[in-house]
C-alpha cells in the first residue's frame, strides 16, 4: 500500500489561514528577500553548488536549500531572473547522485550525510515537473528508495544510510523528502510512513516538546520540536492532542527581537517553526510571522546575507529567505 494521503492533502478548513499571508510581507521584507537572493546568486560556484568553509563548501544540503530559496520566489529552471541559477543547482545535485541513489559529495558531507540526502531529495521533488531533464525523476526515485531501504527498526533514520540508529532531526528531514516525493507522484510505502510517524510520536515528552532520541532521557528543545511537528503535518496529522501540546510548547519560544543565544541551530529551528505556524492557522501565524520577520530583518548584513557561524552564510541566507517567503505558498511541500 502506498502513502495513504491525497497529493494535495490539506488541514481541516476550521484550522486554515483565512488570508494568504502576503499582506505581512512588507516592502522592506521584499527588499530583504531580493537582497538575499542576489547574495546567493553571486555566491554560486561554477559547478552549480553553494557553500563555503572547510566543511560545508559545495555541500548538497546547502546547495539544495539555496535552490529552494529561488524556487520559493517563483524562479524555475531556466525561467525567471534566477532560473539559470536553479538549473545549475539541479545539474549539481544530479551530478552528486550515486548509482545507489545516495546523493552526497564525499568531499563535503559534513558529519551527517543523510541530512544532505534528505534536503537534496526534497529539492528534486520540488523541482520535478519544472525541469525538462528525465534524470530528475530517475534520481528522485532512487533517492526515495534509499530512504525507504535505510529506515531502522525503530522507524527513523540517522547520519548514515545503514539503518543502525535513529534521531528525530534526521528522521524529520527524510519524512519531508518522502512527502514531497509523494506529492510529485513517486510511490512511498505506507508502512514506511507509519513507522516514521510512530517514532516521532514516541519522542514527544511530557512538556509537549520532543527529545532527540527515543532511548535518551526526556529533554525537549525548540529546533527539534518544531521539526517534529512538521513531520506530523507531512504525515497528514493536522489535529489532535499531540499537536496542541506541541504548539503550546513552541509558542514559548516565539521570537522577541533577540537571537536564541543559547541555541546554535537558530535557522534550522525557525525554518521548521514557520512551517508549523503557517499550517496551524491565524491564531498562531499572525503573531509568529511578524515576530520572526522583524527579527530576521534586524539581523541581515549589508551584503544581503544572514550570518550563521555553525554552517556558513549561504546556509543562513537560504534559510532566512525560505522563512520570509513562506506566505508565497509556491512550493507544494509548504502549501496548506
Amino acid at each position: 500500500m502506498l502513502f495513504a494521503l491525497p497529493l494535495s492533502a490539506a488541514p481541516p478548513t476550521t484550522n486554515s489561514v483565512e488570508a494568504s499571508g502576503k499582506e505581512l510581507v512588507t516592502p522592506e521584507t521584499q527588499r530583504a528577500i531580493d537582497a538575499g537572493l542576489s547574495y546567493l546568486a553571486a555566491r554560486q560556484h561554477t559547478d552549480g553548488s553553494f557553500g563555503s568553509g572547510s566543511v560545508y563548501k559545495r555541500n548538497v544540503a546547502v546547495s539544495s536549500l539555496a535552490g529552494m530559496a529561488f524556487l520559493s520566489a517563483g524562479h524555475t529552471p531556466g525561467r525567471g531572473q534566477y532560473g539559470p541559477n536553479v538549473a545549475r543547482t539541479v545539474d549539481f545535485i544530479l551530478s552528486s547522485a550515486e548509482p545507489s541513489g545516495f546523493i552526497i559529495r564525499s568531499d563535503s558531507a559534513a558529519h551527517g550525510p543523510m541530512y544532505g540526502h534528505g534536503f537534496a531529495t526534497l529539492f528534486l521533488a520540488e523541482v520535478y515537473g519544472m525541469s525538462p531533464k528525465d534524470e530528475v525523476r530517475t534520481a528522485l526515485k532512487a533517492a526515495v528508495q534509499l530512504i525507504v531501504n535505510s529506515q531502522n527498526k525503530e522507524g527513523g533514520w540517522r547520519y548514515d544510510p545503514d539503518g543502525k540508529e535513529a534521531d528525530i532531526s534526521v528522521t524529520v528531514c527524510q519524512m519531508m523528502a518522502l512527502r514531497a516525493a509523494r506529492n510529485a507522484g513517486v510511490a512511498v510505502p505506507k508502512a514506511t510512513v507509519d513507522a516514521c510517524l510512530d517514532y516521532v510520536r514516541r519522542c514527544q515528552t511530557a512538556d509537549g516538546g520532543y527529545q532527540y532520541q527515543v532511548r535518551q532521557a526526556p529533554r525537549s528543545a525548540f529546533p527539534r520540536s518544531a521539526a517534529a511537528l512538521v513531520a506530523l503535518y507531512s504525515a497528514g496529522v493536522y489535529e489532535g492532542e499531540e499537536l496542541e501540546r506541541g504548539l503550546k510548547y513552541l509558542v514559548q519560544h516565539q521570537p522577541q527581537g533577540e537571537l536564541l543565544r543559547y541555541e546554535p541551530h537558530y535557522f534550522y529551528g525557525h525554518y521548521y517553526a514557520v512551517q508549523v505556524m503557517w499550517h496551524a492557522g491565524d491564531k498562531y501565524w499572525k503573531t509568529w510571522y511578524p515576530s520572526i520577520r522583524d527579527e530576521l530583518l534586524s539581523r541581515q548584513l549589508p551584503d544581503g546575507s544572514w550570518p550563521d557561524s555553525l554552517v556558513n552564510n549561504e546556509y543562513g541566507t537560504a534559510m532566512a529567505c525560505l522563512i520570509l517567503q513562506m506566505p508565497n505558498n509556491y512550493l507544494p511541500i509548504f502549501q496548506r
